[in-house]
C-alpha cells in the first residue's frame, strides 16, 4: 500500500475520490520504464536503486505517481532485500573496531587491521573473505546498504492495478466508519470475506443472512478513543479480499483535516463492485493464523477416521455471523464444528463467548488458549454449550479427538 504522503485524494463538496491511472500507452510506459530500472538495479544496493528513481524523476510534475508506482515495486510482494556480509554487520563491527583499538590511526593501519581480520575469517569460516567483503559488510545491515537479490517482475498493467487499488485503500486510513451491503453472492464469497475480517481484527457489526444478503457496519481508525494507523491499515487490507465478493457496495465516513484552515472535515466515500478495481489476494481458503495451519499438519498425520473440513456453514445470530474454522466429520454421519480461540483482545474474547452461548449448538468444540486470561476479560467460559478443549502452545489433535468419544 502507499503512504499517505503519496495518496493524490481529491474533494468534491464531501466526496472524496482517489487518483486512478488508466491503462493507457503513456502510463504502461511509465510503468515499464520503473520495472527496467529495478530488473537492472538486481545486485545493487537500495541506495544505488534509489538514486536511479530518483533521476528517473527529474523534476517531472508527475514525479509522486512515479513515486508511488517505485513504492510499490520496493514491497516484498516484488523486490527481496537482504543483508550481504561475511558475518553479523554488528559482530563484524565489534571485532574490526577491537583491533583497530590496539593500532595508532593511518591508513596503513586501517590496511593492516583489515588483512588481518580477512585472514582470521577466512580461516574461523573456511571460506576466502576478502578485505573489500568486509568494508562493503560492515555497515550492510543499514537499509540503504541491503542489496536488491531478487526482483519479481509484474507487468506494468498489472502495477498500474496496484497502483489504483492502493489509491482507494489509503481512503481508509482515516475512516470513522464503513458500511458494505453484499447481496445475491454466492456463500463461499461471504465466508472467504468474514474470515479476512476476523484475520484482520476489524471491529465489525454484521446483520442478515446468505440467502438475502449481509449488511456489515465496520468501525474506523478515528471512531476509536485514539486514532490507530495499524487499524486503519488493517482497514485498508480488507478491500482486496472484498473484490473477490461479486456484488456489493460500500459507503465509508471520513474524518479528515483541511489542509488550508486545520479543521476536522466530514468526507464521504463510496464504492461498488463495478469499480474495475483488480485484487491480488488469492481466491482459496485463507487461515486465520499460524495456530490453525499448525492444526490442519498436525491432524493430517494423526491416526483417525475423522476428517478434518475446511468448508463450514456460516452460522447466523444477532448482530453477527459465527464462522467455526473447522468440521469435523466421521464415516458413520456424526459431526462436531471446531473453533480455536487464540490470542485475542478481551472484548473479542467476550463477543465470541457471548455468540457461542447464543448460537446454543451441543456440536461446538471451543479450543481455547491457556495463555488467556478469561476470568480477567469477564468471561464466564462455564455457562457455555460448547465441549472445551484447553491447550498451550500448540493444538494437538489427540486433545480435540478426546472429547469426541
Amino acid at each position: 500500500m502507499l503512504p499517505s504522503d503519496l495518496l493524490i485524494h481529491r474533494f468534491t463538496g464531501e466526496e472524496l475520490t482517489p487518483k486512478r491511472l488508466g491503462l493507457d500507452a503513456a502510463n504502461q510506459a511509465i510503468a515499464a520504464e520503473l520495472i527496467e530500472v529495478f530488473q537492472a538495479a538486481q545486485g545493487n544496493t537500495r541506495g544505488f536503486l534509489t538514486r536511479q528513481l530518483q533521476d528517473l524523476e527529474g523534476e517531472e510534475t508527475d514525479y509522486r505517481i512515479k513515486r508511488g508506482l517505485a513504492h510499490l515495486l520496493m514491497a516484498d510482494a516484488f523486490s527481496t532485500f537482504e543483508t550481504v556480509s561475511p558475518l553479523d554487520p554488528g559482530a563484524l563491527r565489534q571485532r574490526l573496531f577491537a583491533l583497530a583499538a590496539q593500532r595508532s590511526p593511518s591508513h596503513l593501519a586501517t590496511q593492516a587491521t583489515l588483512a588481518h581480520l580477512s585472514t582470521t575469517l577466512t580461516q574461523e569460516l573456511g571460506r576466502e573473505v576478502l578485505a573489500a567483503q568486509i568494508q562493503t559488510g560492515l555497515y550492510a545491515d543499514l537499509a540503504e546498504n541491503q542489496i536488491l537479490t531478487a526482483f519479481e517482475s509484474p507487468t506494468p498493467a498489472a502495477l498500474l492495478h496496484r497502483y489504483n487499488l492502493s489509491q482507494v485503500q489509503g481512503v481508509f486510513y482515516r475512516a470513522s466508519q464503513v458500511t458494505i451491503n453484499a447481496h445475491r453472492n454466492d456463500p463461499g464469497e461471504y465466508k472467504l470475506l468474514f474470515r479476512y475480517l476476523k484475520l484482520f481484527g476489524l471491529m465489525t457489526y454484521i446483520e442478515g443472512d446468505a440467502d438475502h444478503g449481509f449488511t456489515l457496519t465496520i468501525d474506523g481508525p478515528t471512531s476509536l478513543f485514539k486514532p490507530n494507523t495499524h487499524y486503519g491499515v488493517k482497514l485498508a487490507m480488507m478491500l482486496p479480499a472484498l473484490l473477490h465478493v461479486t456484488k456489493w457496495n460500500l459507503v465509508a465516513t471520513l474524518q479528515q483535516k483541511d489542509a488550508y484552515s486545520g479543521q476536522a472535515r466530514v468526507g464521504r466515500f463510496s464504492l461498488n463492485s463495478n469499480c474495475d478495481l483488480v485484487t491480488h489476494y488469492p481466491p482459496g481458503k485463507t487461515y486465520d493464523s499460524m495456530l490453525e495451519a499448525g492444526f490442519v499438519e498436525r491432524w493430517a498425520k494423526a491416526k483417525t477416521e475423522w476428517q478434518l473440513e475446511r468448508e463450514v456453514d456460516l452460522i447466523p445470530i444477532p448482530g453477527s455471523v459465527m464462522i467455526p474454522d473447522f468440521r469435523l466429520v466421521h464415516p458413520d454421519g456424526r459431526t462436531f464444528l471446531l473453533e480455536i480461540v487464540g490470542y485475542w483482545r478481551p472484548e473479542y474474547l467476550k463477543k465470541k463467548f457471548s455468540q457461542v452461548r447464543q448460537a446454543d449448538r451441543d456440536d461446538l468444540i471451543l479450543a481455547i488458549s491457556e495463555r488467556l486470561n478469561l476470568e480477567k476479560a469477564g468471561v464466564n467460559f462455564r455457562d457455555t454449550p460448547a465441549r472445551l478443549v484447553w491447550f498451550k502452545d500448540q493444538l494437538l489433535p489427540k486433545a480435540v479427538l478426546a472429547v469426541l468419544d
